[in-house]
């Protein structure tokens, strides 16, 4: 199957979907532990980013759509709109997450005092989570990519939703 194919990847979506479902759960749970600042702004993140990944799912299933009167080429350009609003809301919602953070820290600066062990386990329990999914993304480009290389099939893929959720997913690992 080519890059050009009109797979959308949504198993891989799914899987991240999940995933940070659960490294939500466990965040929040981190944070009624240790009363963390941070593990409430992370929990916050992960829901953004399932959000994210409902947006991208709505996204490919209303490009699907057959053509009609009013949109004769059909609705194959809505992906691209709605690949641009995540981009949006994970900009958005990551930069004001970073200021509640800071302004907490500097108005109420404070330690983990009990519970230390909860922000290895959320890591633990993220790693997991967001490695499982990684490999189902892979997995399910496997079949998208052919005989390109990695970078060729990301640049030149035109599942939008697919392209964007394979470079994100990449972002933990690097870090």
């Amino acid at each position: 199957m080519s890059a050009n194919s009109s797979h959308s990847g949504s198993g891989a979506i799914i899987a991240a979907l999940v995933a940070n479902l659960g490294i939500a759960v466990l965040k929040f749970v981190a944070f009624i532990l240790t009363r963390s600042s941070s593990m409430l702004a992370e929990a916050i993140h992960s829901v953004a980013d399932s959000g994210n990944q409902l947006l991208l799912l709505v996204g490919g299933k209303v490009s699907q759509r057959a053509a009609d009167e009013e949109h004769p080429f059909g609705y194959g350009r809505n992906r691209y709109i709605y690949a641009f609003i995540v981009s949006i809301i994970i900009f958005a919602l990551g930069g004001l997450f970073a200021l509640y953070e800071g302004y907490e820290k500097w108005h109420d600066p404070h330690g983990i005092t009990e519970w230390q062990w909860v922000p290895v386990a959320v890591l633990v329990g993220a790693i997991l989570l967001e490695g499982n999914s990684f490999r189902v993304a892979v997995k399910e480009s496997r079949e998208l990519k052919g005989t390109q290389g990695w970078f060729r099939f990301l640049r030149t893929s035109k599942t939008q939703s697919f392209q964007c959720f394979c470079w994100r997913m990449q972002a933990p690992f690097w870090a």
